[in-house]
């Protein structure tokens, strides 16, 4: 199945409210199907200055690289919106995190033990999500810089895809910290209920 496909049935499958935050690889798409085949080198090389306004060539390199420019934007904004919301979500996820320990701490009765493990079940969910999340927006950012090395001459590929790969929602370091302590607390809480 092809990756668009994918993307769009894993967003119809998430929160209603996370619809809006996931790449837009379509737009991306159609800023690519820009690039004039006649207009990309046939190797992988740098596109200078110079070679942009050289006519001899036989190709129109000011609209690739408008193109590039174009596409460049897009990108960027994209991983604007995704690493946003990602981080925001995150921040969400230790004050929550912090919640249910307390919870934990000043437990009571036994349907305060079954609220809580409940809670901490959806929230466990929910950060999985997350991290689902964070794997489908990181392998469409990949996928669609690299079909733009591919379609442009890799110029840009060199250039942006270090930038790429140092952002947020590739280090998901901090939400399996987070994953772990909320199995960690379902644990405890399942453990003290046996007999």
């Amino acid at each position: 199945m092809k990756y668009g496909k994918r993307l769009r049935k894993e967003v119809e499958k998430s929160f209603p409210e996370w619809r809006g935050k996931f790449i837009c690889y379509k737009q991306l798409k159609k800023q690519l199907n820009l690039i004039d085949p006649m207009s990309r080198p046939r190797k992988r090389t740098r596109v200078s200055v110079g070679d942009v306004f050289d006519t001899r060539n036989g190709r129109n390199d000011a609209n690739l690289m408008r193109v590039n420019i174009g596409f460049t934007r897009l990108l960027d904004q994209e991983l604007q919106k995704v690493n946003a919301f990602y981080i925001d979500k995150e921040e969400d996820y230790i004050i929550r995190l912090k919640e249910l320990q307390n919870r934990e701490a000043n437990l009571n009765c036994s349907d305060e033990l079954l609220n809580l493990q409940k809670d901490i079940l959806d929230f466990h969910n929910e950060m999985v999500l997350l991290l689902h999340y964070s794997v489908l927006n990181s392998t469409g950012f990949v996928k669609i810089v690299k079909k733009h090395t591919k379609r442009a001459g890799g110029w840009i590929h060199v250039s942006f895809m270090p930038r790429v790969l140092d952002q947020p929602i590739f280090s998901t370091g901090l939400l399996y910290k987070l994953i772990r302590e909320c199995e960690a607390m379902l644990y405890r809480l399942f453990l003290d209920d046996e007999p």
